[in-house]
């Protein structure tokens, strides 16, 4: 029932955005950066391990745009992947990481400090200044929420009472939180059931659009807690944060 019931005060305070803020920046469709998602052509096993045929065929995406970093050498490759059947939508991150750390281990803690995939998205293809957030670190520590957007007097607000259930599979080379060593990075995969957007009308066909942001935290050292962040679309205000639904890229939903 939590799930549900805040689902609803979501509803709600969405049908409560001020109109300034629904029409300040609006994403036109067909402006955006579309990402093809194939579907699944056989079961999925939320293993980390991507060895389903299926993912041979998925769109092969980069974090190209990278910020918060002190140097070249903070820039570490990622690779993002999704695929999608009648009822999940799979996602697959592929991240070198020299430096392996994690130290969240609290639901709906702080995982965005940790090395950790982050991914954003809206079950329509337009900017209502709202977003479902689904954070997990390489400890497999999750942190799900609802994002409102400059609701109330510019300022962001995150609902942490939406509690979705969801998979996740992580696999990694090396050894997490030991600097004495060199790695070579980790691997996560997530099955987000489409019923976690029941009460948003998000029944699921060839050709639907949602609206999202890939994001990858990067952090290489236990004792700073400072982190480089890369994401799929480019941000033009840097002094804000990756929330920013306007800038977000689309996902389209294909037949094959």
């Amino acid at each position: 029932m939590k799930t549900k019931i805040s689902a609803a005060v979501i509803l709600f305070l969405m049908m409560c955005l001020p109109v300034t803020a629904q029409t300040a920046t609006k994403i036109v469709i067909g402006q955006q950066p579309i990402y093809n998602v194939h579907r699944a052509k056989e079961a999925m096993v939320i293993d980390g391990k991507m060895d389903e045929s299926g993912w041979k065929n998925a769109e092969v995406r980069t974090f190209d745009n990278f910020f918060r970093l002190r140097g070249d050498l903070e820039k570490q490759n990622s690779k993002f992947r999704m695929l999608w059947d009648d009822e999940k939508l799979y996602l697959f991150y592929e991240c070198e990481d020299t430096s392996l750390m994690a130290r969240e281990t609290r639901h709906d803690g702080a995982t965005h400090m940790d090395d950790c995939a982050e991914f954003f998205c809206v079950p329509v293809a337009d900017s209502v200044y709202m977003h479902f957030g689904f954070e997990v670190n390489i400890l497999k520590t999750t942190f799900d929420f609802v994002v409102l957007w400059k609701y109330l007097d510019g300022r962001t607000i995150f609902i942490n009472g939406y509690d979705p259930q969801y998979e996740v599979g992580v696999t990694y080379e090396g050894t997490i939180n030991d600097e004495s060593d060199k790695d070579k990075g980790w691997k996560m995969e997530m099955a987000i059931p489409f019923s976690c957007f029941n009460q948003f009308n998000s029944r699921v066909k060839p050709g639907a659009k949602w609206a999202f942001q890939a994001v990858r935290q990067d952090r290489n050292s236990e004792a700073d807690r400072f982190r480089s962040t890369s994401i799929l679309f480019p941000l033009y205000d840097l002094k804000q944060d990756v929330h920013q639904p306007c800038h977000f890229g689309i996902l389209e939903f294909l037949a094959d």
